[in-house]
Parts: structure tokens; sequence; C-alpha cells
């Protein structure tokens, strides 16, 4: 599978990472015609259960919505105004939730320490695997959480975290001006000194220096 459309990669800064990272760029307009094989649709899924995790844990789990199943029609139900109109044309939706409690009491011990972390992890590495088959994957947030979360009878142990939308660049012309506009944004990142440090909070690590050694 090939992807024509290059309009926001690779950007200033981005020229020395390896691919599928160079590339990497959230689209909002989807081919609402387009659909996965469920072997793609496996492959993906299999590079979020080899991303690390804490003492091999392997806190995530991912809600699995093609258009036309009941999931996706959950999932479309709870999204925001701003996601409703691009999010259903995504050739597949993953919606992702953290094991954060071994018991569904809400002062039940931490599953792991670093639940979230480690589904994190699994979120980037589908979507790098995304970009390697060709495809876009755009992470979100907008839904209602709560009601999604009792649509899939996600039990308390779980919490529901992000949606990512996979698919291939569709034709601007049938979205509305904003969602299109939201595929011609600049791409801009804090700088590194405002998060990079090489000595103690605030100390922002020059370019070209060494790390602070050990006092």
């Amino acid at each position: 599978m090939t992807d024509p459309d290059h309009r926001q990669a690779p950007q200033p800064s981005a020229e020395g990472l390896a691919e599928p990272m160079r590339s990497r760029w959230s689209a909002s307009v989807y081919d609402d015609a387009h659909r996965l094989d469920p072997s793609e649709i496996e492959t993906l899924l299999r590079a979020a259960q080899w991303a690390p995790s804490a003492g091999n844990s392997q806190p995530w789990l991912f809600f699995v919505c093609v258009p036309g199943t009941a999931n996706h029609d959950r999932l479309v139900a709870t999204l925001s105004r701003g996601n409703s109109g691009w999010v259903p044309r995504a050739s597949v939706v993953f919606v992702t939730a953290a094991h954060v409690r071994t018991g569904e009491e809400a002062d039940a011990p931490a599953y792991s320490d670093h639940a979230l972390h480690d589904v994190g992890q699994a979120a980037a590495h589908l979507t790098l695997q995304a970009r390697a088959m060709g495809l876009h994957a755009h992470q979100f947030a907008g839904f209602d959480h709560d009601a999604l979360a009792e649509a899939l009878d996600l039990p308390p142990t779980h919490q529901l975290l992000t949606g990512i939308a996979v698919g291939v660049p569709g034709d601007p012309a049938d979205v509305d001006e904003r969602t299109a506009a939201r595929d011609h944004r600049d791409r801009l990142r804090r700088p590194l000194s405002q998060w990079a440090f090489g000595g103690r909070f605030g100390e922002a690590l020059a370019p070209g220096a060494p790390v602070e050694p050990d006092a």
C-alpha cells in the first residue's frame, strides 16, 4: 500500500528520524470507502502486543471498531462534536483502555504502577506500524468516556483512555471546510530547550553539550 500524500511530512527538525517516525502525522481526512483486511487489523494489533510493559504486565485493552459493526456504532454515538465529522470516516478505529486496578473497588490496589505509560507505548507501536503499512493514524480523546465504557461493558478495573483512527487519505472536497483545514495546519513542536534538561529543572540541554556529570 502506498501513500501519495506527503503534504505534512517530513518537517524541519525531523529529517534525521528513522521511518516511519519521520513521515508520521495525524490525518483527519479519510477515505470512507476504504476498508482494511482482517489480517491488516491483526498486524496492527500485533504491533501493540509486542510493546514493552513493566514486568510484562501488558495492561492494555483495544476495542476494534470497524464501520458497520456494533462497536463502531457505540463509539460514534459518544463522539464529541469536533470528532463526529471525521472519525467515522476512518477504515478502523481502536479504543484503548488500561488495566488500572486489581479489584472493582475504588481503593483496590493498582494492577500496575505504569499502566497508563504502557498503554501509551502500545498505542505508539500501533500508530507507527500503521504508517509503515502506508496508513495514517490519528489519536483522539474527544468522546464521552463514561457512556462508551458502559456501552462496552468495561469493568471498573479498567479505565477507558483514547481512540486511534486509522485509514488512508480521502478527498478534502468530501468533508466540511473545518475538517479539511486540519490537514493543512502547520506542524509545530516545542523546542528541546523547553523540555530536555541537561541538569536540574529548567537547565536546558545545549546542542552538542555533554549531559551534566554526577556531582
